[in-house]
């Protein structure tokens, strides 16, 4: 019971709804775009563009804020388009490709806290990217272009730039703080120590592991192996563990209540359907919105919402396909525990090696 105390434990501050809203309101935009053009297939470039580009707003002046956000968004417009572009090839690209992003996201810490957690923000994108490039080109009624997936990504970015100056204009032009004042924003360059590289190094075998067992032996929505891999690894077991749960446990919620949801559209046909699977969309965003305004409130609610919003969002076109959400899960249980027990195995390691004897000249 202490343990599941701990999983959802609560902290008051971190809830904050306001934040949530203002998601909300903006994601609708992409949302109906997408909806009025027919091209539903990009709506997650856009979302995730919109979202990530939040997170890695810095605040300060609106120069310096549109700046490093332009960055960013070329940089993940890259990204974009090396993961959409490999989704179909051989999966042997894909794992080097995982495996260089993700050791050069670790290396990224020599540049700052904040700067870190930037480049695990583009890592995960590319993970995400990946997987659905490699899911859609096995989708035979859906077609993806590279191009628009990553214009859709850089349009995600460009309308968080010019929200940002909306509010600066309404603010009459003074500095704001970083929106996300819980992600760290310090900027302090530290040095490349042997534990930091190679933990580093760690993290990038384990998702080009991950990477190899989804995409290599084509399991069914294998992208989450990977992911859950990457949301697990953290510096010390303690909290890679209690995150590993966290995650765990919000995933299975997320995947029932999707299950459940998708039951809806199951024997509807035409406006019916088309109505239907719009409103479902609406509640994807809903729930991302409580995603956003509960993400530090407990991090296993959070893990819930957002995996019921993204699964209602991808198989919303698809409802008759309810195995996916037990793929999901059990692939995301997978991911866990293989970042788990490569994480117990470098523990154990660290700790054996600091009480080995020194040898005697």
């Amino acid at each position: 019971m202490s343990g599941l105390s701990k999983v959802f434990e609560l902290n008051p501050a971190g809830l904050n709804w306001p934040r949530g809203v203002m998601f909300l309101d903006v994601a609708l935009v992409p949302l109906i775009v997408f909806r009025a053009i027919g091209h539903e297939q990009y709506l997650l470039s856009a979302l995730f563009g919109l979202l990530f580009a939040w997170l890695a707003d810095p605040g300060g002046g609106y120069g310096y804020r549109a700046w490093h956000i332009a960055v960013f968004a070329v940089i993940g417009a890259g990204l974009t388009a090396l993961g959409s572009g490999i989704g179909g090839d051989a999966w042997g690209w894909m794992v080097l490709a995982a495996f260089a992003v993700t050791l050069a996201a670790g290396l990224a810490a020599a540049f700052g806290v904040r700067r870190f957690v930037t480049a695990v923000l583009l890592n995960l994108w590319f993970i995400i990217a990946l997987g659905n490039a490699f899911s859609l080109h096995h989708h035979t009624h859906v077609t993806s272009h590279t191009w628009a997936q990553v214009l859709a990504w850089t349009g995600g970015a460009a309308l968080w730039i010019a929200v940002t100056f909306v509010v600066w204009l309404i603010r009459r032009r003074e500095d704001r703080p970083q929106p996300v004042a819980e992600l760290p924003g310090g900027t302090a360059r530290r040095k490349l120590t042997p534990p930091l590289i190679m933990f580093a190094l760690i993290r990038a075998l384990v998702m080009a592991c991950t990477v190899a067992l989804a995409f290599g032996l084509n399991l069914s929505h294998g992208t989450w192996l990977p992911i859950a891999a990457m949301v697990a690894m953290k510096p010390s077991l303690e909290q890679a563990t209690l995150v590993s749960a966290q995650r765990l446990t919000g995933a299975l919620i997320g995947a029932a209540a999707a299950a459940l949801l998708l039951l809806v559209p199951a024997g509807e046909q035409g406006l019916r359907l088309f109505a239907v699977d719009l409103g479902l969309e609406v509640v994807a965003l809903v729930l991302l919105m409580h995603a956003v305004a509960i993400r530090f409130w407990n991090y296993a609610l959070y893990s819930a919402a957002v995996a019921m919003g993204v699964l209602l969002l991808v198989d919303v076109g698809q409802p008759s396909d309810y195995a996916a959400e037990g793929y999901r899960v059990l692939w995301t249980f997978c991911g866990v525990g293989i970042a788990l027990l490569v994480m117990l195995l470098a523990s154990l390691l660290a700790k054996h090696t600091a009480e080995a004897p020194p040898q005697s000249a």
